[in-house]
């Protein structure tokens, strides 16, 4: 670590690290500096110049601050520390000045341009901006790009920030953005025209400071002053990434990121960005029953009596709960199954994870660690597609000098990884290495979901987990299902699996919608949307979806974070827990709580963790018994990145993209 510096900033002594920047410097002291180009995630380029500062006894003309440090200021005559201002007349020409030229070229699109009401030029142009211009010439146009179905351009009114270009290149992990041309010819472009291949790009709309990026399902829909925001988590991936969801009457609008280091930074997945459409469409808005091998509508009373009839009359009762369920409703529907004799179980995809040893399904690192490990090993595992954000760390790992290793089938992950074997049978080779070079580094190991859905998942575990203690590494389960950990938390789990399903003449479906329900069970699904799970069910109790309801998840390392409810279920829809209350009034056996706060409490003191909300409990370290590994390639989690949940699914933007990408997998042959 640098040596302390002390700096005078605008008459404040202030004492900070010798390499920051100014404009980091400025910040400690409490003065917020303008800036377009500068970005604390991304390199430093200094070529908007808006942050000038003055430097005292410096040169005779401001410097940016983004691109001085600390170290580089002279101490005054006799040693006292330097002094920087921020608001000298100097300094407020100069921004003027810079202003001015930025201005010279860009459109008065403001009435009609979606970035207006939240733009940075704006903002800017306010505190340093003229209300008339010198420029008499004719304004330069550019041609906008078409980087796809996500992102629209409106490149004339670009400031060459060339933030997308250092996300894209540096976060991304593409290529396909750059700046071509010198002087009044600069413009950012995409190589030979290509559209964006990234599961991320949507973050340079909220990088661009100007209204040059714009999202385009969401173009022309709202105004940011129309819109209600709730502070949220997302439950597209496991990774629990902090989002903002923003809504105009009962819609959701739109989805943007909040900053949480400890998480996602400040970055979300495509998916997360729109998949807001998809909460539209095919949605259950009232309780329907089958009858002659059809469904039709009931009312809720009609749809109770038929459920709790079938529950009461059954011979082997299971209940099933989907990726996308909060703890509460989990806990709620093992209290009702488990209270009738049944048996509950959340590991739908048949994974391999061991009840009750929560350092085995949920790890003992942290997503913090990884950008700071010097060896990461991924096993049966692509983060691109399962947690793009997560790839994103792995990446900036990468690009600070980690060696990655991968075991399972190879792919482009955006960083260079050494490929040890398709087979985990080279598990068992590595654990008689040894791993004393290893030990003295950071480490993490992680395992992923196809690696624990194949019948030797078990063993993989526990040679994974072995593997950890011998390399002293820290061990992580990357999950793909939102609400999984949450359910193996409160115990949602059952011996018998997801064999039952098999033997089960009643099975309640809370949200299961990626699995197949044989022919012969009466079944009871407990959903949002239209999905498989609804097609297949006997009753059809129509849920809220995670923007409408409160609820728990607890993310792939194990932290419970607060979704808020945004709006309202459609129609007569209801929150998942108050439907699973309803029901267990019916079934004479009413749960011990009639609000959701009562739930809550009852929940926590089960699982007294769940109250340590947004922190990373400390897991204890347990390594199950293992088994015989077969040399069987792992394949992949995740065959569609777009279409993994009935949200996904039920999304017109998702389906575009999902179309697009099968388009670009498939195998280019030359006309002949």
């Amino acid at each position: 670590m640098s040596e302390l510096k002390k700096v005078v900033i605008d008459g404040t002594e202030v004492e900070v690290d010798g390499a920051m920047t100014l404009i980091q410097a400025c910040e400690v002291a409490g003065i917020e500096i303008p800036r377009f180009c500068y970005h604390e995630r991304l390199s430093i380029a200094g070529n908007c110049r808006m942050c000038l500062v003055e430097v005292v006894g410096g040169p005779p003309k401001p410097a940016a601050s983004c691109a001085m440090q600390v170290r580089d200021l002279r101490p005054g005559p006799e040693g006292q520390p330097p002094v920087i201002k921020t608001n000298s007349p100097m300094v407020k020409k100069a921004r003027e000045g810079v202003m001015e030229f930025l201005l010279i070229n860009h459109p008065l699109d403001c009435p009609i341009c979606d970035q207006g009401g939240e733009c940075d030029l704006q903002d800017q142009a306010m505190a340093y901006g003229v209300d008339f211009s010198r420029f008499r010439e004719p304004k330069r146009a550019v041609d906008d790009l078409d980087l796809g179905p996500l992102v629209e351009t409106h490149m004339t009114r670009c400031i060459s920030c060339t933030r997308c270009v250092r996300f894209t290149t540096e976060v991304a992990g593409i290529t396909q953005m750059g700046q071509t041309g010198r002087g009044e010819d600069a413009e950012i472009t995409a190589y030979l025209g290509e559209t964006l291949d990234s599961n991320m790009q949507g973050n340079i709309i909220d990088l661009c400071p100007v209204g040059a990026l714009v999202s385009k399902p969401y173009a022309f829909t709202a105004r940011p002053w129309e819109l209600t925001k709730t502070e949220s988590v997302d439950v597209m991936d496991a990774l629990g990434s902090n989002i903002r969801v923003d809504t105009k009457g009962r819609e959701v609008m739109r989805f943007l990121p909040r900053n949480h280091d400890g998480v996602n930074e400040e970055w979300i997945s495509d998916k997360t960005r729109f998949v807001w459409d998809g909460l539209r469409r095919q949605r259950l808005d009232k309780p329907y029953v089958r009858e002659n091998g059809k469904l039709r509508p009931a009312s809720w009373s009609e749809a109770f009596a038929k459920t709790s009839a079938a529950i009461k009359g059954a011979k082997g009762l299971v209940g099933l709960v989907g990726d996308l369920a909060p703890v509460e409703a989990a806990f709620a529907l093992k209290n009702l199954i488990e209270g009738q004799g049944g048996v509950v179980e959340c590991r739908t995809d048949g994974a391999h994870l061991p009840a009750g040893n929560r350092g085995a399904y949920a790890g003992t690192a942290s997503i913090e660690e990884i950008e700071h490990a010097e060896a990461i090993m991924l096993i049966g595992t692509n983060p691109r597609l399962e947690a793009p954000v997560l790839n994103a760390r792995i990446r900036k790992a990468w690009a600070r000098g980690a060696n990655v290793g991968v075991i399972g089938t190879a792919s482009d992950l955006t960083y260079d990884a050494n490929h040890i074997g398709a087979s985990p049978v080279v598990l068992d080779e590595l654990l008689q290495r040894d791993h004393s070079a290893v030990a003295e580094k950071n480490s993490v190991i992680i395992v992923g979901q196809a690696a624990l859905q194949r019948p030797d998942g078990a063993a993989i575990l526990s040679a994974a987990m072995k593997l950890a203690e011998s390399t002293k590494s820290s061990f992580m389960v990357l999950h793909t299902a939102a609400g999984r950990v949450g359910a193996m938390d409160v115990g949602a789990v059952n011996d018998a699996g997801m064999n039952a399903v098999n033997t089960a003449d009643v099975i309640y479906n809370l949200g299961a919608d990626e699995i197949e329900i044989a022919d012969g069970a009466f079944v009871i699904y407990q959903g949002s949307h239209g999905d498989r799970g609804a097609h297949r069910a006997d009753v059809i109790l129509p849920g809220a979806a995670y923007t409408e309801e409160q609820g728990l998840f607890v993310n792939t390392e194990g932290r419970p974070q607060l979704a808020l409810r945004a709006g309202f279920a459609p129609g007569e829809a209801k929150e998942n827990w108050a439907i699973l209350r309803a029901l267990s009034a019916h079934l004479d056996a009413v749960q011990p709580w009639d609000s959701f706060a009562q739930l809550r409490q009852a929940l926590v003191k089960d699982v007294p963790h769940l109250a340590q909300v947004d922190e990373v409990p400390q897991n204890a370290w347990d390594i199950p018994q293992g088994g015989v590994i077969s040399d069987t390639p792992v394949g992949s989690a995740i065959s569609d990145f777009y279409l993994t949940n009935p949200i996904t699914r039920a999304s017109e933007v998702m389906a575009r993209l999902s179309a697009d990408a099968r388009e670009r997998a498939a195998v280019k042959l030359a006309a002949e």
